[in-house]
């Protein structure tokens, strides 16, 4: 069977499961129906997968004969999970009947007999043997600049980050001002700040390739540019001219490292639950309240802070969004602004920038710190910059899937049991071939979301599919590869520990995989709630 006509055949499954859910929501909510609704999300999510996989078959000429294997890996499986069982999570499969699909499931299942019925151990073999003589699926995007710009951050990666990554986990270090200002120089913190304002005015294609590589270094490098990212599409969309004259450059430079303050103890996701406030006085804004998960938050120079600024607006209506310049934190003195203080949340990984409750009693902020001028848009504004801020998130996943696959591949190589080296035990070397078949499908579904931001369309649905698969591919793949290690990866010596611990925010931040597919879902179905 042909990648094509399984691709269509996965299609058709989709609809009809949209049909079904339709049917169900007209009796209750999608919040009542969450299993249904969110298994159609992955389904959803997962025909989108196979479709940009097909693409990069397709960019490719139809691929050499290891992304061939892959792609028949991936199709065999992803049909295999729609028609008999979905991870949504370690212990929530979603099932054909869950929707009442099973009699849908079987005609795909039919359809698709080349596919799901064949052996396909010596695929996965040929696979792990590829892998291990060093071959790797193609990468190119068939653009000569994107692939350069790949090369110089992969070579700044395995130089400047790789070495040291680890240790600086271990000591729980902040990433150096150097390997900053190393980032700064190759533009990382303003790729898509637009020219006239001292960026790159590149695509979100170009940040996912180098978020990509850097979280392959480490996940805290790769996310230094997140809130950079995020401050930067706040301001361009929605700041004032002033506004953008005199911060984006400061941000595309790395001279202003910013910090998203929007999390409340209590609140999580619930933003229109926000309490901290702001209040106009004649010295300028004065703000009171608290945050917490706010990362990066001592050694950083502006605070985006969403704030309620009009407590008679019942919620979302409330939130403003405020520019709020601090002084730049010490290891002495975190956390020198007047009125503002904090305390470190100590975390399993995702180190590097460390992670704050704050409290704000009286802290000043100037007059014009209101962005765009205009109150009770701060959420109207977040939004905007969900769409970046899930696909980069995404890309961030991407890298560390593939650490743990190099990782995974290379103690398998190297190391040797019962005279040969474990690769040859069918188990490890299926392990590794899954590995890579999760790591180019959710790549190709992040690059995909990428490019359907570039375009200027709405794409929520996309950047949460992204999202939503490549953190589900970074845990598996960083728990296969610790398994692989056996019981040195549990060491902390061995940088796959770190891994682990690093995979496992992916699946909460920007939005958990339940939040992901609750949009998703909502979003495919046009709004239904």
């Amino acid at each position: 069977m042909s990648f094509a006509a399984a691709l269509e055949a996965a299609e058709g499954y989709r609809d009809a499961a949209k049909a079904a859910l339709a049917d169900r929501v007209k009796e209750r909510s999608m919040d009542a129906d969450q299993r249904a609704a969110h298994g159609f999300s992955w389904i959803g999510t997962s025909v989108a997968a196979l479709a940009a996989v097909a693409d990069w078959l397709r960019l490719h000429d139809g691929g050499t004969d290891l992304d061939r294997n892959i792609a028949t890996l991936i199709f065999a499986e992803t049909l295999g999970q729609l028609t008999g069982g979905l991870p949504m999570g370690q212990n929530e499969i979603f099932r054909p009947v869950d929707l009442g699909m099973s009699q849908q499931a079987a005609l795909l299942a039919a359809r698709c007999e080349d596919l799901l019925g064949a052996d396909h151990a010596a695929v996965r073999a040929d696979v792990a043997q590829a892998l291990a003589s060093g071959a790797m699926p193609s990468e190119s995007l068939h653009d000569a600049e994107l692939d350069a710009i790949r090369d110089q951050y992969r070579r700044f990666t395995n130089s400047e980050i790789l070495p040291h990554a680890h240790q600086w986990h271990l000591a729980n270090d902040l990433i150096p001002d150097d390997t900053i200002s190393a980032m700064a120089a190759l533009g990382t913190f303003g790729v898509c700040i637009p020219a006239e304002y001292g960026g790159l005015g590149l695509s979100k294609l170009v940040m996912c390739v180098i978020t990509e590589e850097l979280s392959r270094g480490w996940i805290g490098a790769g996310s230094l540019s997140t809130r950079s990212e995020i401050a930067g599409e706040l301001i361009s969309m929605g700041g004032t001219e002033a506004q953008k004259a005199h911060w984006l450059p400061k941000i595309a430079s790395g001279e202003a490292l910013p910090t998203a303050v929007f999390t409340e103890p209590d609140t999580g996701s619930d933003l229109g639950a926000l309490q901290t406030r702001a209040q106009r006085t004649a010295d300028g804004w004065t703000i009171n309240g608290a945050k917490t998960w706010i990362t990066h938050g001592s050694r950083s120079d502006l605070m985006t802070m969403l704030v309620r600024t009009l407590p008679d607006a019942k919620g979302y209506a409330g939130l403003s969004m405020l520019l709020v310049p601090k002084p730049r934190g010490t290891d002495s003195d975190p956390f020198p602004a007047t009125g503002m203080s904090g305390s470190e949340i100590e975390v399993l990984g995702y180190r590097g920038m460390r992670e704050y409750a704050l409290q704000f009693d009286g802290m000043l902020a100037p007059d014009d710190a209101l962005l765009g001028g205009e109150e009770g848009q701060g959420f109207k504004q977040l939004m905007r910059t969900f769409e970046g801020a899930r696909i980069q998130t995404a890309a961030r996943a991407v890298g560390v899937a593939k650490r743990a696959l190099e990782l995974g591949l290379d103690y398998a190589v190297n190391r040797k049991q019962f005279g040969k080296a474990i690769i040859h035990f069918p188990r490890v070397a299926d392990k590794l071939a899954m590995s890579v078949a999760d790591f180019v499908m959710t790549r190709e579904l992040t690059y995909a979301a990428a490019r359907a931001k570039d375009s200027a369309k709405r794409c929520d649905i996309e950047a949460g599919m992204a999202k939503l698969l490549a953190a589900r591919a970074a845990w598996s793949n960083a728990d296969a590869s610790l398994q692989i290690h056996g019981g040195n990866g549990y060491a902390l010596e061995y940088e796959i520990s770190r891994i682990l611990c690093d995979a496992r925010i992916l699946n909460i931040f920007e939005g958990a995989a339940e939040i992901q597919a609750q949009v998703i879902a909502k979003g495919l179905m046009g709004g239904v709630n």
